[in-house]
C-alpha cells in the first residue's frame, strides 16, 4: 500500500496557482491508477486505485498548505503505511520550471506544507519536486506573490507534460523501488567517448 500526496490549497481561488502543481499532478495521477470518486476524511479528499498491481491511496489535504500534516498523518496511520511509502508531490521554487525530481527525505527547504509533514510523521517519505522557478527580475512582489499567482501562457502549454513527467516517478517509484527509479530519472548521460590521438 502506498499513500501519494498531492499538496495545495482547497478553494477555487487557488486553483491553477504555481503552489497548487501538487494537486494537478495528483489528479493526472488518479486517471492513470484509474482511481474511484475522491471522498472527503482525513480533512482531506482522498480516492483508492492500483498502480502496476499495487493498491494506492491518492490524498489532496484541505487543510490549507501550512497544515497538510493534520491530514497527512492520519491517513498515513489509518491505512498503515509507513512513511518510507508515501509519496508527496509538490512545488519546488529551487528548481526551474518544467524540472521534476526525485528526493527521499531531508528536509524541507523553507516549504511549509513539508515542514508540516515533518514535524507530524518524520522526514523519511519521498518526495517529487515538481519546479516551479523562482520570480523573474522585475517581478512586482514578494515571493508568497508568485507562488500564488497562475501560471503563464508558456507554463501552461507545458504543464501537461510537467505532470507525466511527475506520474511516471510515482510509478517507477511505485514498480522498481525509491533508489532504483532515482538513478533512472536523474543518471547523468555518459559522455561519448573521445576520439583516439592520432599517432
Amino acid at each position: 500500500m502506498w499513500l501519494i500526496v498531492g499538496l495545495g490549497n482547497p478553494g477555487r481561488e487557488y486553483e491553477n496557482t504555481r503552489h497548487n502543481i501538487g494537486f494537478d499532478a495528483l489528479d493526472a495521477l488518479a486517471e492513470a491508477a484509474k482511481a474511484d470518486a475522491f471522498r472527503e476524511k482525513f480533512s482531506a479528499v482522498y480516492a483508492r486505485g492500483r498502480i502496476d498491481g499495487d493498491d494506492v491511496v491518492l490524498l489532496k489535504p484541505q487543510t490549507y498548505m501550512n497544515l497538510s500534516g493534520q491530514s497527512v498523518q492520519p491517513a498515513a496511520a489509518f491505512f498503515k503505511v509507513a512513511p518510507e511509502n508515501v509519496i508527496a508531490l509538490h512545488d519546488e521554487l529551487d528548481l526551474p520550471f518544467a524540472d521534476v525530481r526525485l528526493k527521499k527525505g531531508g528536509g524541507h527547504a523553507g516549504h511549509n506544507g513539508l515542514r508540516d509533514i515533518i514535524a507530524r510523521m518524520g522526514p523519511e517519505f519521498v518526495r517529487v519536486r515538481l519546479g516551479i522557478g523562482k520570480p523573474p527580475p522585475g517581478f512586482k512582489g514578494d515571493t508568497a506573490d508568485y507562488v500564488l499567482g497562475r501560471f503563464d501562457a508558456v507554463e501552461r502549454a507545458m504543464l501537461p507534460d510537467v505532470v507525466k513527467k511527475a506520474v511516471q516517478m510515482v510509478t517507477d517509484v511505485i514498480t522498481l523501488g525509491t533508489t532504483p527509479a532515482m538513478n533512472r530519472h536523474h543518471a547523468k548521460p555518459k559522455a561519448p567517448p573521445k576520439a583516439p590521438k592520432a599517432p
